[in-house]
């Protein structure tokens, strides 16, 4: 199977490594000095038993018409970067070309074949104007749920936290032939790669938790552990996220972990930073409208209050934008 993995990052790296030495013909779309890492010395990754594994083959252009036409093309970049890529993803696509969205949060074709009276809307949030509709057919994508934690250690090199598990999802919930045969490439790899007939609902379980913890991380400069232990933050999560139900079973989604289960698997990830944390202490655009602003317009949408999720994304959103006009970053650094 041709496969372009658009995103050579943590994630990327991984997916794309791992399919590479299974046999797959494997592109990276990557720029500097990871293209020129995994052009000179191919993939490495570091797992979590501390073994290494190697993808020689592995080739990396930056421009995607030299890729050309493939049958996969997996975006593995944060949600607001896809508009960045436009229209040159295009040169990617072949006929029968799939676009595989592992992209945290709602996705842009959220309401793409969803039975009900929401079906064909757009979501302003993630997809201003419609662009992303307008370049990439629906037809075309496939969801995935990405579960793994990585890390891009150094231009090829990535390190693996834990996890090896992305679901696939048809937006109309069919075992198409082309969902098999994306899961069985991956399964190949080595990955954990189940066909979802309801990949909103595992969105959800995942977005649940990026929601709340990661906007309120980002304020507080708080790990997931101090979050889930610190009495009033705790209860802050749990209010956007009930308030996140709310909205999501109006949508048909199914939640098949309680709350309280949820915010405890938080919890056990320990000292954690979330992205977005990350993001502020590195001074890189954050991820909020796929995240938080969505759920925020699907509340509108749909009727249902969401005023703390509201609130938090009004800080986030004002935080964002104070970083951006500074080409700042903030971080807490221990008093001399």
């Amino acid at each position: 199977m041709k496969i372009a993995i658009v995103g050579a990052g943590a994630i990327g790296g991984y997916l794309g490594a791992r399919l590479a030495m299974a046999g797959e013909d494997v592109t990276f779309i990557a720029r500097n000095r990871n293209l020129a890492a995994i052009n000179a010395n191919g993939f490495l990754l570091r797992l979590e038993d501390g073994s290494e594994q190697h993808a020689p083959t592995a080739r990396a252009v930056q421009d995607m018409a030299e890729a050309g036409p493939q049958d996969a093309v997996l975006l593995t970049v944060k949600a607001h970067q896809v508009r960045d890529l436009l229209p040159g993803l295009r040169s990617l696509f072949g006929s029968e070309t799939m676009v595989v969205t592992m992209i945290n949060g709602v996705p842009w074709w959220y309401f793409h074949k969803l039975a009900g009276p929401y079906e064909g809307r757009r979501l302003e949030s993630v997809d201003p104007g419609g662009l992303l509709a307008q370049h990439i057919e629906p037809e075309r994508v496939i969801g995935s749920v990405v579960y793994p934690a990585a890390e891009l250690v150094a231009p090829g090199v990535v390190k693996v936290i834990e996890g090896n598990r992305f679901t696939l999802g048809e937006p109309d919930g069919s075992r198409s032939p082309r969902i098999e045969a994306l899961s069985q490439a991956m399964i190949r790899a080595g990955f954990k790669s189940p066909v979802s007939k309801d990949i909103r609902s595992e969105i959800w379980v995942k977005l649940w938790g990026n929601l709340s913890f990661n906007p309120i991380s980002a304020l507080t400069h708080a790990t997931l552990e101090d979050i889930c232990r610190f009495p009033l933050a705790r209860e802050l999560a749990a209010t956007m996220m009930r308030e996140a139900q709310a909205v999501g079973e109006k949508l048909g989604v199914q939640f098949k972990v309680s709350l309280d289960q949820r915010i405890a698997g938080a919890e056990a990830v320990g000292a954690h930073k979330t992205t977005m944390l990350q993001d502020v202490e590195h001074g890189r655009a954050l991820e909020l409208e796929a995240l938080v602003g969505s759920v925020v317009e699907l509340g509108r949408i749909t009727e249902t209050p969401t005023p703390a999720i509201g609130a938090i994304y009004a800080a986030a959103s004002l935080l964002n934008k104070t970083l951006a006009d500074a080409r700042g970053r903030l971080q807490i650094q221990p008093v001399a």
